[in-house]
Order: C-alpha cells, then structure tokens, then sequence
C-alpha cells in the first residue's frame, strides 16, 4: 500500500486517467462497431457515412494517447477497404 502523499496522489490520478481512458476507448469500439454493422448490413451510403464519423474519433484516441498510431492506421484502413468493397 502506498506510503508517502505522492504515491496516494498518484493512485488517486491513475484510477481518474483509467475510467476516463476506458470511456474513450469504448466510444472508439463504438464508431468501429457502427461501420462494421453497416458492412454487414451492404449499406454502403450508410457505411461510408459512419467511416467518415468512425476516422476522427480513431486520430483522437491516437492523440490522447489509448490507442497507438498503427493500430488506428490498421483499422481505418482496414474498414476504408471493406466500405470500398461493398458494391
């Protein structure tokens, strides 16, 4: 258990930074899930739209740090490919 006043503090800090990481990273999920369902669904108007709404969303997770900056490429391009697909 912690000891000294910086090492409560710190333990204090590191459970706000996890639930507020945790909720950006399930609002990423989110966006990634809609263009996925969208894919599914062979929408493709309604896949790109949520692609469009999905891309932003990734960039901000890699420039708050949840997510690494290849991951997100990884998965835009990924889910750029299979809107592309869809006749």
């Amino acid at each position: 258990m912690a000891n000294t006043p910086q090492a409560k503090k710190r333990i204090r800090r590191n459970a706000r930074r996890t639930e507020v990481n945790g909720a950006r990273v399930s609002r990423i999920r989110t966006f990634v899930k809609k263009v996925e369902s969208a894919i599914e669904a062979g929408d493709k108007s309604a896949a790109a739209e949520a692609l469009a709404a999905a891309q932003p969303e990734l960039a901000r997770g890699v420039s708050k740090g949840v997510l690494h900056k290849n991951t997100a490429s990884r998965k835009f391009g990924r889910l750029t490919k299979a809107v592309g697909a869809l006749a």
